[in-house]
């Protein structure tokens, strides 16, 4: 990114990282009230994406969402994301190593740790809540 984007960067970083759940590119435009340009916020997005800060996934409908998978500073961690409310949980768990492992040792596939994500319901839309 060119300094002069600074401002720009800064504003679509801060709306990105208070995110609570997922969104597309058109929703931080709108959020922006059209302030800064799609392609400014395309360029970022793909570049966030590229360096794992952002998961970016398509729908059953082709349309592209993005989530903000936080900062980490561990190791073994990785991320429940419920397919109900789109809640994702961050999880530092010691059994990644183990699982890593196995997948590289007995199905010769490394794991890229950064981007590991179960999708499931969470607890409380397990319960019906």
């Amino acid at each position: 990114m060119k300094n002069y984007n600074t401002k720009q960067k800064d504003m679509i970083l801060d709306i990105i990282k208070n995110k609570k759940y997922d969104f597309t590119i058109k929703e931080i435009y709108e959020e922006l009230n059209q302030e800064v340009g799609l392609t400014t916020i395309y360029r970022l997005v793909n570049k966030l994406v590229s360096d794992n800060i952002l998961n970016k996934y398509i729908n059953q409908n082709n349309i592209t969402y993005y989530e903000y998978l936080g900062e980490c500073s561990k190791d073994n961690h990785f991320y429940l994301k419920c397919t109900n409310c789109s809640k994702l949980i961050h999880i530092d768990c010691d059994c990644m190593k183990d699982l890593e492992y196995h997948i590289k040792n007995k199905h010769e596939f490394k794991v890229n740790p950064d981007n590991i994500i179960i999708n499931g319901l969470c607890k409380k839309c397990s319960r019906g809540e």
